[in-house]
């Protein structure tokens, strides 16, 4: 069924960055890994170390997947926005050019998800 427009959208987005206090949101997901349906959003502080995103925020959302011990963080491959990166986990989310809205995702190489669902 086609999907007809029914007018011009013009309002404010409730999402932009002024109604984060101070936080920007950044979605986060973790490829091949089917326990997790979608990118998870938190809202950070730009100044927020990456290591410390890692260790601290997605350890806390991501621990309970029985992969995520085996994870080799070195091997890790990185997108930002859909392009690959390679994040400096000593620098703040600023400084590794995330903004407001970013998409980092990341393969975890030869880990799958349970029972290699991901493949």
């Amino acid at each position: 069924m086609p999907v007809s427009a029914i007018g011009d959208y013009d309002f404010e987005p409730l999402d932009k960055r002024d109604n984060f206090h101070g936080t920007m949101l950044t979605y986060w997901h973790w490829d091949d890994h089917l326990m997790f349906c979608a990118a998870l959003a938190f809202p950070l502080p730009p100044d927020m170390p990456f290591g410390a995103v890692i260790r601290e925020v997605l350890a806390s959302a991501y621990s309970y997947h029985p992969d995520w011990e085996k994870i080799d963080w070195e091997a890790v491959e990185w997108a930002l926005d859909q392009a690959p990166f390679t994040p400096d986990f000593d620098k703040s989310l600023a400084e590794n050019g995330l903004g407001h809205k970013s998409l980092v995702s990341f393969v975890t190489p030869g880990l799958k998800g349970i029972k290699g669902a991901g493949s």
